[in-house]
């Protein structure tokens, strides 16, 4: 006959540095802040953050030729993007590329940290999976120019 060992109930150790949770309390945060729309005042650089928001995604996505981004887009994101479209075009045959899932911005964000520079941050739908994308743009010769992008 086996006998189970007994042991005494060792107490639970409160967590130091943990924030304790109280759902039953009332708190001075409503529900649903009043949250207002800000408008931009720069409806051009509003404009052209998603026109080239849009173009991006359809340069990455092989519907249009990256050429078309050249003057809006550094030589080192213009060789980035060439580098990204010639994988594509190696690794998906053309045939599969035309009946593909599109991939779709859903929003597009912008800020601006400087006078002469703006970030902008875009949400892409591609089928059930959200990716972002994030680019800086900056004022040079009098042009709105895309200095980097990140792909997340």
């Amino acid at each position: 006959m086996h006998s189970t060992p007994q042991h005494a109930a060792i107490p639970i150790a409160p967590a130091q540095g943990l924030l304790a949770l109280d759902f039953n309390g009332a708190t001075d945060i409503p529900i649903r802040p009043n949250l207002k729309l800000v408008t931009s005042d720069e409806p051009e650089l509003d404009a052209f953050a998603t026109r080239f928001s849009q173009a991006v995604v359809e340069v990455i996505g092989g519907d249009r030729g990256v050429h078309q981004l050249m003057r809006w887009t550094t030589d080192t994101v213009y060789e980035d993007l060439q580098l990204r479209c010639n994988a594509l075009h190696r690794t998906t045959p053309q045939v599969n590329r035309r009946h593909r899932l599109r991939a779709h911005v859903r929003s597009v964000h912008l800020s601006r940290p400087h006078p002469e520079a703006a970030e902008i941050s875009i949400h892409v739908r591609h089928g059930d999976r959200s990716r972002a994308i994030a680019a800086r743009i900056e004022l040079i010769e009098r042009r709105w120019r895309c200095t980097d992008l990140e792909f997340g």
